[in-house]
C-alpha cells in the first residue's frame, strides 16, 4: 500500500518534470522514492522508541531528519536544475507555498511587496521543514506553525489579520449567496 502511494506521487512528480532522458528519469525516481522510504524508516524507528509522544522525540527527529534532508537535496540537485528541484519540493508539500501565498494576497489586500517577500520567505522555510514530514498531517502542522509566524509578522507591521479574515469570509459568503440566487434565474431563462 505504501509502495503504491509513493509510486503515485512519483508519477505526478515525473510528469511535472517531463524529463526526456529515461535513464535520468529513473535516477530521479530512485532518489525521491529513496527519500520517502528513508522518512518512513525514520518514523518507524521514532515510533518504536517514543510512540506518539512527540515532545520526547523532537530532538532525535531533527537529528535524524537533517542529514536525510541534506543528502536528498544534494542527490536531487545532481540530477535536476534548481527550478526542477523547486518543483519537486512543491509537489512533496502539496503546493502549499503558492496556494498559501496566494491566499494571503487575497485575504490581506493591503500587503506591501516587502510583506509579500516575507510571507514567501517564511513559506519556503516551512516547505523545507515540511518536506521531512512523514504524513500530510505533519506537513500541515509545520505549515501552520509558520502561518502563525506570518500572522504575527503581519500584525506587527500594521495589518489586522483577524479582521482581514472576517472581511474576506464575508465577501466569500456574499459571492456564494449571489451565485446561488442567480442559478435558479439562469435555469428559468433556458
Amino acid at each position: 500500500m505504501y509502495s503504491t502511494a509513493i509510486e503515485n506521487r512519483m508519477a505526478d512528480i515525473l510528469k511535472l518534470l517531463a524529463l526526456e532522458d529515461p535513464t535520468r528519469s529513473n535516477r530521479v525516481h530512485d532518489v525521491i522514492v529513496g527519500q520517502y522510504r528513508a522518512l518512513k524508516a525514520r518514523d518507524e524507528v521514532l515510533n518504536a522508541a517514543f510512540g506518539k509522544d512527540h515532545s520526547q522525540r523532537a530532538d532525535l527527529y531533527q537529528a535524524i531528519s537533517r542529514p536525510l534532508h541534506d543528502q536528498f537535496l544534494a542527490r536531487l540537485s545532481a540530477e535536476l536544475t534548481p527550478e526542477q528541484v523547486e518543483k519537486v519540493k512543491d509537489k512533496m508539500t502539496y503546493g502549499k507555498v503558492e496556494f498559501t501565498h496566494e491566499g494571503y494576497c487575497a485575504i490581506v489586500p493591503s500587503l506591501t511587496d516587502q510583506d509579500k517577500a516575507k510571507i514567501m520567505e517564511l513559506l519556503k522555510a516551512a516547505r523545507e521543514e515540511a518536506m521531512d514530514g512523514g504524513s500530510s498531517a505533519e506537513k500541515t502542522a509545520i505549515f501552520q506553525k509558520y502561518k502563525d509566524q506570518i500572522n504575527d509578522y503581519l500584525n506587527a507591521h500594521g495589518h489586522d489579520v483577524a479582521q482581514a479574515y472576517k472581511e474576506w469570509n464575508a465577501k466569500q459568503e456574499l459571492a456564494s449567496k449571489a451565485k446561488d440566487e442567480s442559478a435558479p434565474k439562469a435555469a428559468q431563462t433556458q
